[in-house]
């Protein structure tokens, strides 16, 4: 494809959606499709970061329709409450983009569910979000869901042994097994949506290498991953970039079902969209089926 970017958006109206993460990409996310008319819902966990993000939108969108919904990805409870929450105010979802998430803090964390927390908010809280969202997405117009995976996806392996890294907790390992789970949950729900009917599509998107503030937030400010983000910003393609193959799964009419996006350049870490083969590890439909086996259990949660 060509150099696709957010003036190639179609139109968005009559569209509802939910972002997660009121920064970085998620922003980024929110304000294109509130620029191109979607009733857009910043999800996240901050109200202060959410107000700031809406007030941000309005201001560079007049009249644009975004709002804030207090939603903690690392805690199922608060999960489900968001989810019923919208379920009142709406009959229906268009579009979901499972973008939010933290990144190799440098000690084991966990959720308020016992969850290690790259793990459990990642990959664990979309999963749950997505079954919450189902029903209004099964009503939804064209409905999608775009769910985040990452360059580091490549090198992730799905240890069932140790989920949760009880038994050894390496931060970048565990950080790929949870974006690998991501992307695989991604082409998992495209192929149970079409057995089962269900009228929603799932597509996978990265943002390749790109400068948000999920490193420092997780690895730490004084972190080498941290430095380089603050000190070489050069290595790392804007935010606006980055959030583009994402929003390209999201809207364009020839983003297919079930496929992989990210950038075109430097092996897939800066550029503009194009369709890329996921992680041959994300193939394995028996993996995909046992680990979608294992997060329902886990989370409490059913697709119906």
């Amino acid at each position: 494809m060509t150099k696709w970017t957010t003036s190639n958006i179609p139109p968005q109206h009559g569209c509802t959606a939910v972002v997660t993460g009121t920064g970085g990409l998620g922003y980024e996310d929110a304000l294109a499709l509130a620029r191109a008319g979607a009733s857009v819902v910043i999800a996240g966990r901050n109200p202060r970061k959410g107000a700031e993000a809406v007030a941000a939108i309005r201001q560079a969108v007049p009249g644009g329709q975004v709002r804030f919904g207090k939603v903690d990805l690392a805690n199922l409870a608060s999960i489900a409450e968001f989810a019923a929450k919208l379920a009142q105010e709406q009959d229906g979802l268009d579009l979901l983009i499972n973008n939010a998430g933290v990144m190799t803090p440098p000690e084991r964390r966990q959720t308020s569910d016992g969850f290690e927390l790259q793990f459990g908010t990642n990959y664990l809280g979309h999963f749950a979000l997505t079954a919450h969202l189902l029903p209004l997405l099964k009503e939804g117009r064209n409905a999608r869901v775009v769910t985040l995976g990452s360059v580091a996806a490549r090198s992730g392996a799905i240890n069932f042994d140790d989920l949760q890294a009880q038994r050894g907790y390496k931060r970048g390992p565990v950080y790929s097994q949870s974006k690998l789970a991501c992307v695989m949950f991604a082409l998992e729900l495209s192929r149970r949506s079409k057995a089962a009917c269900w009228g929603v599509e799932s597509l996978a998107a990265h943002p390749g290498v790109s400068r948000t503030d999920l490193l420092p937030n997780g690895a730490g400010r004084w972190s080498a991953a941290g430095m380089a983000r603050r000190f070489l910003p050069f290595l790392f393609q804007p935010a606006w970039q980055g959030a583009l193959p994402t929003l390209y799964a999201a809207t364009d009419p020839a983003a297919r079902d079930g496929a992989y996006y990210g950038p075109d350049r430097l092996v897939g870490t800066r550029g503009y969209p194009t369709e890329e083969k996921p992680p041959k590890q994300a193939l394995d439909t028996s993996v995909a089926a046992r680990l979608w086996d294992a997060s329902q259990e886990l989370t409490n949660v059913r697709f119906v």
